[in-house]
């Protein structure tokens, strides 16, 4: 027994030995690969990069405060929904949008005082070449890219979805909550049918259900009321009332009716009424879902969503491509400090914006491709940030 469990003790150490070996070289790595200037670069970027957000988002809320307060006092909107409901969503969701913007800035802010300070050309003279100088630079832009992507593609979209619905309720009065003559093709071959549609009461009048086989009508569900079963734990759960069944084979007719049925229908309310702006309120796997499942219907009111979920992992990539831009035109000392630089970036983050804007637009609009669509900036800005980088000094 004694024997057994000095065995048992003696592995124990063995794999504690092993786990603090590789926790070691865990730890280790960054001290190898992230020098003291790279560190010192990095607490600068990612320094002046949450400074910037925080000043140019106050005066962002000051404005908006402004522009809104007669809504919000005439719609008797309480202070803790402001605060707690709109402003707390508010804050993030413009801090990504703008997030190339404050990428673009903080990078030449803090490299054009770096170049000014004679640092950059102390960093050259030792033998140090642009491309070592950049690391720093990309490993701030891959941790900024990486928060920005999960807070876009998983957390803004659910503080979006209280955002709406405060904006719905306070601030424009303007959500969509019906919907007429709607048709949607729910499996192969069915083909469902409403008049009229309340998304309040989630409920749609005028029902029916058509079931195609090689191109004939096999059967019609026809009801004059359907209502969608919000206390299922399942999705596509309807209930018909006053329905009607009719079952075609060959030359005869099977006619079923009843007061109230329970069926299964591959629809959600979601399906029936669009609104401005709700895929933004969708996590980026309910945005592959909802398009996949949109696709199979044969829907073509899918492409707002396509560059919504495209224009985010775009968006992240922008980082890089708008970080080497901005260092490379900073870095060189010259005189009139970094006035010249600063107004080069802000005139290239708005151009950004506005082609990520018109891309949209052409996706929407002109029948582009929405993944092109989205990515159309960053691939113009590429040929931009390799003409800025063989122009920087080395």
């Amino acid at each position: 027994m004694e024997f057994s469990r000095i065995r048992k003790w003696h592995k124990f150490l063995q794999v504690w030995r092993k786990v603090r070996l590789l926790m070691k070289k865990v730890m280790s790595w960054p001290r190898r690969y992230i020098k003291r200037l790279d560190s010192y670069i990095i607490r600068k970027f990612i320094g002046t990069y949450i400074y910037s957000i925080a000043l140019i988002i106050s005066i962002s809320i000051v404005f908006d405060v402004n522009e809104n307060l007669a809504k919000f006092t005439t719609n008797h909107a309480p202070l803790r929904a402001i605060v707690m409901d709109y402003y707390v969503n508010f804050v993030p969701y413009f801090a990504n949008l703008f997030s190339p913007l404050f990428v673009f800035i903080a990078v030449i802010f803090f490299t054009s005082k770096l170049a000014g300070n004679s640092e950059i050309i102390a960093m050259l003279a030792c033998g140090m070449s642009f491309k070592r100088l950049l690391r720093p630079y990309l490993i701030s832009a891959a941790i900024i890219a990486v928060l920005n992507f999960y807070l876009g593609s998983y957390i803004i979209p659910k503080g979006n979805i209280v955002r709406h619905n405060f904006e719905s309720l306070y601030k424009n009065n303007k959500k969509v909550t019906s919907a007429s003559n709607v048709q949607l093709q729910v499996a192969p071959g069915v083909i469902a049918f409403m008049s009229q549609y309340d998304d309040v009461t989630r409920t749609g009048y005028g029902f029916t259900l058509d079931k195609f086989e090689n191109k004939k009508l096999v059967s019609t569900l026809s009801a004059n009321v359907i209502q969608y079963d919000t206390i299922s734990d399942s999705h596509y759960q309807w209930k018909v009332r006053n329905y009607k069944i009719r079952t075609l084979t060959g030359m005869r007719e099977k006619i079923t009716s009843g007061q109230e049925l329970d069926t299964l229908i591959q629809m959600e309310p979601m399906d029936l009424v669009f609104s401005k702006g709700q895929q933004e309120t969708l996590t980026s796997p309910e945005l592959r879902r909802y398009i996949s499942k949109q696709q199979e219907r044969g829907s073509q009111n899918v492409v707002q969503y396509e560059v919504e979920y495209h224009k985010r992992i775009a968006s992240s990539f922008a980082s890089f491509i708008l970080t080497i831009i901005g260092a490379s035109l900073s870095s060189r000392k010259r005189k009139g400090g970094m006035g010249l630089y600063l107004g080069i970036g802000l005139a290239l983050s708005f151009t950004y914006i506005l082609l990520q804007t018109i891309s949209t637009t052409f996706a929407t609009q002109a029948g582009t491709p929405p993944m092109l669509a989205a990515w159309i900036p960053n691939l113009l800005f590429i040929f931009v940030a390799y003409f800025c980088y063989r122009k920087a000094p080395n």
